[in-house]
């Protein structure tokens, strides 16, 4: 009797239930009135493009509106000066997720929108823009617009997230799966030391097929697929590559010396052996009697065809390298100084042989000292 009483509680529960679904259900008004009127920016406002900074610009407009008062959501959409907006060349949606009658766009972005509208770098050029509102599947787009002018500055609107070398000029050959990696020092900013010879190179984003091919036109960096040629015989550089302001610097490499401070001279020199890595096979090392001691500071310099520069370690004084991390061994740019950033040879390297590596390779710019 109870689950009989139970059960009936149950269905009398679900029929209120249903009549009140009904009783709520009515049909979703999708109406809306477009935005009218676009407050800023400006109609044929020039902006002077400054992609590396954090330079916006701030796009405002009048609400669309409903019969219902329900939520609206925007995208500003851009397109080429004669455009119509069909085809939107770029979207973006509003602040608060498309809710708010607003948005802030980087100079960065907007650069990258202006490269969508076909205004080349190094070049000034218009778009326009106007304002999508939707409610549910309903969009309508604005019937005003304003145009913008544009100043692009040199320079790549996407900077490659990674960079290879390939070509018969290098060391990996026209085998794209054995393109040469770059470090990249900052985003846009690539490096690598490597060998050249007679032949050409080309860069890509990837070591696969389907990768944007760059080139080097004149010290400028162009997308492309035409090669850079290199002649002559075989001899190690480093390539700099800046996709911030299209440009590219090469520098060739003579050697690299073992400076040791207390004699205020190099005690060896390293010379290129290929994949980014300077080798002296066997260096003679004899740490300087001071009356306080023995000294045993070294660090190195990178001779090239611009001059001297020295390379050794981020810290100003250091201890010796036993039980230190792999970081001890890093190197960096740093100042002519004869003891500041210095580094120590282990003390079993005094009065003996020893081999000395310095890779300069995208995972780590360091160094290894091998007492033979």
């Amino acid at each position: 009797m109870r689950k009989i009483m139970k059960l009936t509680g149950v269905m009398l529960l679900a029929a209120i239930a249903a009549v009140s679904c009904k009783k709520d259900e009515h049909p979703l008004d999708l109406n809306l009135t477009p935005v009218g009127t676009l407050a800023t920016p400006n109609d044929n406002v020039a902006v002077k493009l400054e992609p590396t900074t954090n330079a916006n610009v701030l796009f405002k407009w009048d609400a669309a509106t409903t019969a219902d008062g329900g939520l609206i959501l925007y995208e500003v959409a851009f397109d080429k000066e004669g455009g119509d907006f069909s085809k939107p060349v770029y979207k973006v949606l509003s602040d608060g997720a498309g809710t708010q009658t607003q948005v802030t766009i980087s100079h960065k972005d907007l650069n990258k929108i202006g490269n969508a509208a076909g205004i080349a770098a190094s070049s000034t050029g218009k778009l326009k823009w106007t304002v999508i509102a939707s409610k549910g599947t309903n969009a309508k787009t604005s019937t005003t617009s304003h145009a913008m002018q544009l100043e692009r500055p040199a320079g790549f609107a996407e900077n490659p997230a990674e960079l290879y070398l390939t070509g018969s000029a290098t060391e990996g050959g026209t085998d794209l799966s054995k393109a040469i990696k770059l470090k990249k020092t900052e985003e846009g900013v690539f490096e690598i030391y490597t060998a050249l010879k007679t032949g050409d190179y080309i860069l890509t984003d990837k070591n696969t097929e389907g990768g944007k091919k760059y080139y080097i036109d004149n010290g400028i960096i162009k997308e492309g697929t035409a090669p850079t040629t290199v002649s002559g015989s075989e001899k190690p550089y480093r390539l700099n590559f800046d996709f911030t302001s299209a440009t590219a610097k090469s520098v060739e490499i003579r050697s690299i010396g073992l400076y040791m401070s207390a004699y205020g001279t190099e005690i060896g020199t390293l010379s290129y052996i290929g994949n980014g890595v300077f080798e002296a096979p066997k260096v003679a090392v004899e740490f300087y009697q001071f009356s306080w001691g023995r000294d045993e500071r070294y660090k190195f310099i990178i001779h090239t065809v611009a001059g001297n520069e020295y390379v050794g370690s981020v810290n100003q004084n250091n201890d010796q390298p036993a039980g230190k991390p792999a970081s001890y061994f890093y190197l960096v740019p740093v100042v002519n100084s004869q003891w500041d950033n210095t580094y120590k040879f282990d003390p079993s390297a005094d009065r003996k042989n020893v081999k000395v590596d310095v890779m300069l390779q995208p995972n780590a710019y360091t160094h290894k000292v091998t007492v033979l």
